[in-house]
């Protein structure tokens, strides 16, 4: 049954993207602005990201939250992977309420609750604030959303591919590495996606737990922005918003390919 479109419902629909992506539009036009007023357009030009690429503090906060960003969505995917496996495989053991409450507590746990608890951490045993500081606390709050991720596709796969395996010789960890891994690898890679994206966007719990050294890239526009918005801090969000989109094309791509090869619909 084909669905009818009415003039209220486009009408909704074409409100609420324009809300949505209509403010990003803005912000990547006026990146290419002549003028330093960011609300005058003065005509065409790219001389805003000749000098973004010269700003060195612009420049060494987004190296740095590259650097979180990968370090932490890796350990993240991995220790979620396995919090994930521990979920689904062992439902009986002590004490699996509070494992499992402690694993999904951040997903509910308001940031700035979770960045003060992480500050007064690091202080009581006397870490110095900095680059790994922030690391740990990406970790902290980026492992629960992988756990869940993975869960989600572990729950749904066929053990019995597994002891087939076991049957002809594998031991568990070879069974686990060599079947049920390729299975869930794009639930896997899902994960690390989404901890990346959530490393790169934090500023509350970064703001709370970097250092000397270790500014990130949200916490760099924010303190400038609070001074008024320059071409450059839109050419910044231009170059951010250019990766998120081909990151997503990416992975768009790659479902559609991996659908074809197993002569399913994408998506589905």
């Amino acid at each position: 049954m084909t669905a009818r479109w009415s003039w209220f419902n486009i009408t909704s629909v074409v409100l609420g993207f324009a809300f949505l992506y209509l403010p990003i539009v803005l912000l990547v036009i006026f990146s290419f602005n002549e003028s330093r007023l960011v609300t005058v357009w003065a005509g065409f030009s790219t001389k805003w990201y000749g000098a973004l690429f010269q700003n060195k503090g612009i420049l060494d906060a987004a190296w740095v939250t590259v650097r979180v960003a990968l370090i932490s969505a890796t350990v993240a995917t991995v220790l979620g992977t396995l919090a994930a496996v521990t979920l689904v495989r062992h439902t009986r053991f002590r004490g699996r309420t509070l494992f499992t409450g402690m694993v999904y507590a951040p997903l509910v746990m308001p940031e700035v609750i979770t960045g003060l608890s992480l500050l007064l951490l690091f202080v009581s045993i006397n870490f110095a604030r900095g680059f790994w500081t922030v690391t740990l606390a990406h970790i902290t709050f980026s492992l629960c959303f992988v756990a869940v991720v993975v869960q989600s596709r572990l729950v749904s796969f066929d053990r019995s591919l597994e002891e087939a395996a076991q049957d002809l010789g594998c031991t568990p960890f070879q069974a686990f590495v060599k079947v049920t891994l390729p299975v869930i690898f794009p639930a896997v890679i899902s994960g690390w996606m989404l901890a990346f994206t959530l490393s790169l966007d934090d500023l509350v719990i970064a703001s709370f737990t970097s250092g000397p050294g270790a500014t990130t890239l949200p916490m760099k526009i924010y303190s400038q922005v609070r001074l008024g918005v320059t071409p450059e801090i839109n050419a910044v969000c231009t170059i951010l918003i250019a990766i998120v989109t081909t990151g997503v094309i990416i992975a768009t791509i790659l479902n559609k390919r991996r659908a074809m090869l197993d002569g399913r619909p994408a998506g589905s």
